[in-house]
């Protein structure tokens, strides 16, 4: 293995998590901010695959950081749960009854429909009988374009946000946006996403309403639209080491992808020209062949979408995949790979002296896309977290 004191589990498969890469994006994103600008580390989707609570673990401290956001209140309470103090925004609709506990551990809200603000107010008067006497701190979402959730920025709308600095137990803290295309080479969309939300905050400062905090930029906007970094930015993918889109330019910024998957080989066997190999007998061999099975398929997350198209790097060299992927299994050519016997270790993704295989890679070669695939990373697979070359943690499937 690559690592020192693994646990069993870690034999079959395992997610190398590198806290210093994810601690160095942080600060390359960071050098594209104004020192006023706080950053909001995005840790939705556990982390997007990578394991939210160690890495906000890791960040908590970090001059600069204003908190963390979620999509969902359970993401959220984890967070507490695992000692996590910084500030927590929700970014997603929460539901009612998490409310109360959202008030009392002082997570925040996203809001934007008029019920919410009245079962805020509810929540926060139940709780003052129990003698919790919190506020309920709220980010009121402006739709600008993406059309997903959010109030229009329209001179009608202001009377939400007044409503929401009236009703009693709230606190309007932050104002924020989204952007739907700001990872595209043409920014006409994002700076007409910005303009707009730059219009419909200065409309309510007119009338009276200054919120402390606005932020819009995600990843792509606070790498290429400098002008959107405002109070607050919200990096997400960038965080990790992947880049938002293939139309982002590279050269102004360095990220190190944190996350690498490894596995072993478990068998080793020669075919003969005319045999097939997985379901379906997509694959069958022209000449005689060594192949090597793989004990990861799509449970895991390698993806389906891989067979016949993804490699994998066993002792530094590209091996092919043959036929299609199993739910628990995979086979490769390694007919030209000597080296490659029952126990050697295997790149699924990660770099292996000159060659490397990227979660970019995979993800357009399977027709899903980068994000997607680390998300969908399974629970069955340990993630082992690195820091100066040393283990510091393991996370396997019980303690997820």
């Amino acid at each position: 293995m690559r690592e020192e004191n693994l646990t069993p589990a870690c034999q079959r498969l395992y997610a190398r998590i590198d806290l210093d890469a994810i601690k160095s994006n942080v600060k390359q994103l960071k050098s594209h901010l104004s020192p006023k600008c706080q950053f909001i580390a995005v840790v939705k989707a556990d982390g997007y695959g990578h394991g939210a609570v160690p890495i906000a673990r890791e960040l908590e401290e970090t001059e600069g950081l204003w908190g963390f956001a979620t999509a969902t209140a359970e993401e959220a309470f984890a967070l507490r749960r695992a000692g996590i103090t910084a500030p927590i925004l929700v970014l997603g609709y929460a539901f009612p009854e998490s409310y109360e506990q959202m008030i009392a551990e002082q997570i925040r809200f996203t809001v934007f429909r008029e019920d919410t603000l009245t079962e805020i107010s509810r929540a926060c008067k139940i709780l003052e009988k129990k003698g919790i006497h919190e506020k309920a701190r709220v980010h009121i979402k402006v739709d600008t374009g993406m059309n997903r959730i959010g109030i229009k920025p329209k001179e009608e709308e202001t009377a939400f946000v007044e409503r929401a600095f009236l009703t009693e137990g709230v606190a309007v803290e932050g104002i924020f946006t989204h952007f739907a295309r700001a990872d595209e080479v043409d920014k006409t969309s994002a700076q007409g996403q910005l303009k707009l939300f730059c219009r419909f905050v200065e409309l309510l400062e007119k009338k009276g309403y200054r919120i402390p905090m606005r932020h819009c930029a995600n990843s792509a906007g606070i790498m290429e639209m400098p002008e959107a970094g405002m109070d607050g930015v919200r990096a997400g993918i960038a965080l990790y080491g992947l880049w938002p889109s293939q139309e982002m330019r590279r050269d102004q910024i360095s990220l190190t992808p944190a996350l690498s998957l490894y596995g072993r080989i478990v068998y080793v066997k020669e075919i003969e020209a005319g045999e097939a190999v997985s379901y379906g007998g997509h694959f069958v061999a022209e000449r005689k062949m060594r192949i090597a099975t793989i004990p990861a398929g799509y449970a895991d997350g390698y993806c389906r979408g891989l067979s016949g198209k993804a490699h994998v790097l066993i002792c530094g060299r590209r091996a092919p995949v043959l036929g299609r992927i199993c739910m628990d299994q995979f086979m490769v050519d390694v007919t030209d790979i000597p080296g490659a016997v029952e126990g050697t270790l295997v790149t699924l993704i990660g770099r292996e002296g000159e060659e490397e295989i990227t979660m970019e890679e995979l993800g357009e070669m399977s027709g899903r896309f980068s994000y997607e695939f680390a998300c969908c990373l399974g629970k069955r697979v340990p993630r082992v977290y690195i820091k100066k070359g040393r283990v510091v943690e393991i996370r396997e499937e019980e303690n997820f």
